[in-house]
């Protein structure tokens, strides 16, 4: 059992789960509302009847689609510190944070039918991102790569705002990543 009670998929009903979401990752993120169950299903390789026993509402699949690329650039962090020195991980980190910022955005309009639903895809998102980026930064700044006195929600912000700024043109958003990497590095 699961620490909701609920007993534990098996493998392949589990592998099955797993494809419905990425595929709906996909599909949500270039179509929006247009992406159809069938499409999702078919490009999972499962049946319709798979897809609805996993995900019995739209909205059920378009929140786990969103749940999905939130772990995935959490998940990040702890991979990338494994992998590189600090500084270099907290900049692939951003960039990480970047494409997801992407996607969700691809995903605007599947996401507002969640929150019409009554569900909110992004209670404790914000927190996530957090814990995920301040280990990041922790790291940094006990390698004296980067500076102590950052905290995590400001750099989020502020990676958020290069997403914003920068929306439609990825090399730009590359570089103003860099340019905020040098503010971080000031008096390291």
């Amino acid at each position: 059992m699961t620490s909701t009670g609920e007993r534990p998929l098996r493998a392949d009903a589990q592998r099955n789960r797993d494809q419905i979401v990425a595929a709906a990752g996909r599909a949500f993120t270039k179509c929006g509302l247009e992406a159809t169950l069938e499409g999702i299903a078919k490009d999972a390789g499962v049946g319709i009847g798979t897809l609805y026993r996993h995900f019995p509402t739209r909205e059920l699949l378009i929140e786990a689609a969103y749940r999905n690329e939130l772990a995935a650039v959490c998940d990040a962090s702890v991979e990338l510190r494994a992998e590189l020195p600090p500084d270099q991980a907290l900049r692939v980190w951003m960039d990480r944070f970047i494409d997801y910022m992407t996607r969700k955005r691809g995903m605007a309009d599947a996401l507002r039918a969640v929150f019409a639903s009554g569900a909110n895809p992004y209670a404790q998102s914000f927190e996530l991102l957090v814990g995920a980026v301040q280990p990041l930064l922790d790291a940094g700044a006990a390698a004296g790569q980067i500076r102590s006195d950052i905290s995590a929600s400001d750099l989020l912000v502020s990676i958020s705002g290069v997403g914003g700024a920068a929306a439609d043109d990825r090399e730009q958003a590359g570089r103003l990543l860099d340019l905020l990497m040098d503010g971080l590095r000031y008096r390291a």
